[in-house]
Order: structure tokens, then sequence, then C-alpha cells
């Protein structure tokens, strides 16, 4: 009897042994399932990275754009300025700035410094709260829109500015001026919420802003040496290479592909696609209003306005992009074409603007963010939950001057604010470079290097180099054994 008991009770043993690890797994199963996020999450992340990114890039465009209008003595500098600017803005940007962009409040951000201590995302950032897209994707995509609107800046003062400027310019604005004023318009401030103003991707908290500070920099620079003859009439002083200008071009057209249809902060609804298109429509319209206004200006078709004339419309439409039917990206893409060789033409005149950014940022980003005011439909304002329809659809002038009001407090923050800053920077550590460095280029005198030695360096200094006779070109020097036959021409 007890002998059977006891193999009972074993036996009881074994079968709770063997199904200890069944309920185990289950438990594990049932904690993996309610601790899985949902499928939208890292779906709708990586379309945010990758938009990120694309936006990311389009600082080689801004390089290759700055380069080709430099010449040949300034255009190692630019290399520089755009990584330094780059990376102050990163860091700026994850101590303080995206707290102050995009935290909840009217006038400014409070959560999220050091992209730490934010409680729930969902409702830290609340006006991104409508995508789950992790929040370091949505910190990196609202980076790469900060470096974007950095880099606009410096477009006025090529070839006379002192690099250290870059350097404490990019502090305040990346820590401050572009983080606050953002804010207002698709952070979640008072402009957006209160006012009802409609940017879906920043024809005025990026590009408007950026094209703001340059003015404040460039009417305390003035022009470059001898860009105005002696009866104030301006003189041209070409750039020195249009394919790489144009490469830039295709650059920063590629990346606002992420700029307006990565606003969307979401891949799961299908609108990117859309964008895309309303994107493309506009920078074609763009480019085409751009050449027929050159051309009938100046009987040429301008290499330089075709260029401008898609940046122009590409940014007039970010603001737009998200609000207006497809149609609508050609009207506002080729009236930005027709402004961009006007304001060009016209600001000439008095500033030395060498890439036209006053215009293609500045003008374009009021002209585009205007027209949000005329264009935007009923279904789009419906569907964003910002402003109302645009004037075609409702008839009311209301979202319009909602946009013009905003237009107004955002470039009367920036230059007031740009403008204190590079006043205080000219009166201790000083704007422009002196006369001597400009006229030597600033390659040499702020970085003690050429970007093209060729070309400065004297022939018996620069070893692997030689003159060839007859063209006083210098040429890669050929062996000893080689024909002269041979040299290359």
């Amino acid at each position: 009897m007890t002998t059977r008991r006891l193999g009972r009770a074993l036996l009881g043993a074994v079968l709770v042994s063997l199904a200890l690890p069944v309920a185990a797994n289950a438990n594990l199963q049932d904690a993996v399932a309610k601790a899985r996020v949902p499928d939208s999450v890292p779906i709708n992340t990586i379309w945010v990275v990758l938009a990120a990114l694309l936006v990311i890039f389009m600082q080689a465009g801004f390089a290759l754009l700055e380069i080709g209008f430099s010449r040949q003595k300034n255009a190692g500098t630019v290399v520089a300025k755009i990584l330094t600017n780059f990376s102050i803005a990163a860091i700026m940007f994850w101590a303080i700035g995206f707290a102050f962009a995009f935290g909840n409040g009217d006038l400014i951000g409070h959560a999220g410094w050091f992209l730490r201590d934010y409680g729930d995302p969902q409702k830290a950032f609340g006006i991104m709260g409508l995508s789950d897209a992790t929040i370091e994707s949505k910190w990196l995509f609202q980076f790469s829109f900060c470096a974007v609107s950095l880099a606009i800046v410096w477009g006025t003062t090529l070839e006379r500015i002192k690099f250290g400027v870059y350097v404490i310019y990019a502090i305040v604005f990346a820590g401050l001026i572009y983080p606050i004023a953002s804010h207002w318009v698709f952070g979640g401030g008072w402009l957006q919420a209160n006012v009802g103003m409609q940017d879906f991707a920043g024809s005025t908290a990026v590009h408007m802003i950026g094209a703001t500070g340059a003015l404040a920099v460039l009417l305390q620079l003035g022009a470059r040496r001898g860009r105005y003859g002696p009866d104030g009439k301006p003189r041209a002083i070409p750039g020195h290479n249009m394919p790489l200008f144009g490469l830039g071009v295709l650059i920063l057209w590629l990346g606002w592909f992420g700029f307006n249809p990565g606003s969307t902060l979401n891949a799961m609804d299908g609108r990117f696609p859309q964008i895309a298109v309303v994107t493309l429509l506009a920078a074609a319209a763009g480019v085409v209003g751009a050449l027929l206004t050159a051309l009938r200006k100046t009987g040429f078709v301008d290499i330089g306005m075709a260029g401008n004339g898609a940046i122009g419309a590409l940014v007039a439409i970010t603001a737009p992009s998200g609000y207006v039917e497809a149609w609508a990206a050609i009207p506002i893409g080729f009236i930005a074409g027709i402004i961009v060789p006007l304001g060009v033409y016209a600001i000439d005149k008095k500033l030395d603007d060498p890439v036209g950014a006053l215009t293609a940022h500045g003008l374009c980003g009021v002209w585009g963010t205007i027209s949000c005011g005329i264009f935007t439909s009923t279904r789009l304002a419906e569907f964003n939950a910002v402003g109302k329809p645009g004037l075609l659809y409702s008839g009311s002038f209301h979202q319009l001057g909602s946009q013009v009001l905003g237009i107004v407090v955002v470039f009367a923050f920036v230059f007031v604010c740009s403008y204190g800053v590079f006043w205080a920077i000219k009166k201790t550590y000083g704007l422009r470079v002196s006369a001597e460095e400009e006229d030597a280029g600033l390659d040499i005198s702020e970085h003690g290097m050429y970007g093209y030695p060729e070309q400065f360096i004297p022939a018996p200094e620069l070893v692997g180099y030689t003159v060839t006779p007859g063209n006083g070109a210098r040429q890669p020097r050929m062996p000893a054994s080689t024909p002269a036959t041979e040299v290359p021409a």
C-alpha cells in the first residue's frame, strides 16, 4: 500500500514537472504579447528616420550650392562651416532646443531637456502625439529641420565673414531663436494653437526663419569688396562652378522628399506619397516660371535662375504641402518661380546676396505661407485640425489673415533677436575679415589651406605639379621618362 502511494506521488510529481515549462512558456508568451508594441510603431519610426536622413543629406546640397557660387579661393571654407554648424546644432538641439520647440506650452516648451524626463511621450510632445513613432526618431527629424534653417542663414555671408561668427550664432540660434519661433508656428505654440496658422513643413518655421537671420547679418556685414562700383551699380562676381551648383540643387530637391512627406511623421495612413507628388509638381512649375521670367528679363536661359527657381518653389510648397490638392501645387510653384528672378534682380541692386537666399528662402517662404490662406482645401484643413480652408474654398479671408499675422510676428521676433546677436558679435569679436584676408580668400586666411591648392600655390612649391610650357596651367608632374607629347593639355 505504501509502495502504491509512493508510486502515485512520483507519477504526480513527474506530470507536474512536465506541466510547469508549458505553463511557464504560456505565461511568457502572454507577457511578450502584452509588452509588444503595435506594428505601426516600427513602421512609422523607420519612415521618420528615413525622412530625417533625406533632410540631413540636404547639408551636402547646401555645401555644393555655396561652393559653386563662391570663387575658388573661398571653396574650402564652406566645408568647414557646414560641418561645424551641423555639429553645434545637433548638441544644442539635443540639450535644450527640442524641449523649447516641441514641449507643451503656448509661448515656449518646457519638457524633454537632453531628451530625458519627459514622461509619457504622447503627452509630453503633444503636437506630435498623432504619430506613434519613437521620440528619438522624431527628435532626429526635427533636428534636421533646425540644421537646414541654420544653413540658410549663411548664404548671404559668403566670402567675407569671420569663421568664429558661425560658432557663436549657431549656439544661440539652435538653442533659443529657432526653437522658440518654430514652437509658435508648428510646435504647438500660440500661433498654431490659438491663431490657427498653417505651416505643414516649414515655409515660415524653417525657411523664413533662416532667411530672416540672413538679412540681419547681411545688413551689418556689408557687400563683398568690388561688388558695387563707384557709381553704386552692382558688378558681377561669378561663382566658379555651375555644375557643382546644379548638383547641389538636385540634392536639395531630393532631400525635400523627406522634408515635406516626412512631416506626416506617419507611414500608416498613406498620405506621404500624395505630398511627394505635390512637392514634385511645385518644383517643376518653379523651374519653368523662373526660366521664362529670366528669359524675358535678360534674353538668356539663366543657369542660376533655373536652380533657384526649383528651390524657391520647393520652399513655397513646404507650408501648404499637406493642405492643398495636387493641382494647386502648379500655380504655387509657378508664382514662386516668377518671384525668384524678380526678387534677386531687385535685391541685388542694394544687397550682396551671393546665392539668392533672401529671395529663395525669404520671399518664397512668405509666398508659400500666404498660399495656405488661398489654396488650403476643406478636407485637408479638417484632417490636419489646424486652421480653416483657404479663400478659394471658403470665400473668407480669415485664414489668409492668420497666415499674414504669423509671418509678421515670426519675422519681427527672429530679426530683432538675430540683429541683436550679430550687433554684439560685431562690437566684440567682429563680423568681417580684413580687406587683405578677403582678397587672399578665406581658405588660406581662416584655415591655412586652399580648397584648390594647384590654382594658388607656386609651382615650385607644389609637390607633384608642374607648369606646361605655353599655357601656364599647372599640371600633374609626369615621370622623367614620359615623352613631352604625352603631357595632358
